[in-house]
């Protein structure tokens, strides 16, 4: 199992609105890719001196299925269409094997 991490910052006004994007459309539109090994994500936020942080974690089964998302170059940030406005900064892609996973 493949985690692909992710880290982008917006403007603490823009954070609500970026968050509610990448719930209600974003995720969703992941989904509806039907990528065969995809295997969900999950989001993690925090609040960084005058801008906000945001984590995503998008599981695969392998760097085949993060490559049919990403694409050819497996780091470069997938953007949806109009988020580029919302975000102050962002990160390459990082992608870690997923040694240990357990459930509570």
């Amino acid at each position: 199992m493949i985690a692909r991490i992710w880290h982008g910052w917006t403007k603490r006004t823009d954070a609500k609105t970026y968050e509610n994007m990448l719930r209600d459309k974003i995720f969703p539109s992941i989904a509806a890719r039907n990528i065969k090994g995809y295997r969900g994500a999950e989001l993690f936020i925090r609040e960084d001196g005058d801008e906000t942080e945001f984590v995503t974690l998008l599981r695969f089964d392998s760097m085949d299925a993060v490559k049919e998302f990403a694409g050819s170059d497996e780091t470069k940030p997938v953007i949806f269409p109009g988020v580029e406005k919302l975000l102050t900064r962002m990160e390459p892609a990082r992608h870690y094997r997923i040694a240990i996973a357990r459930e509570l």
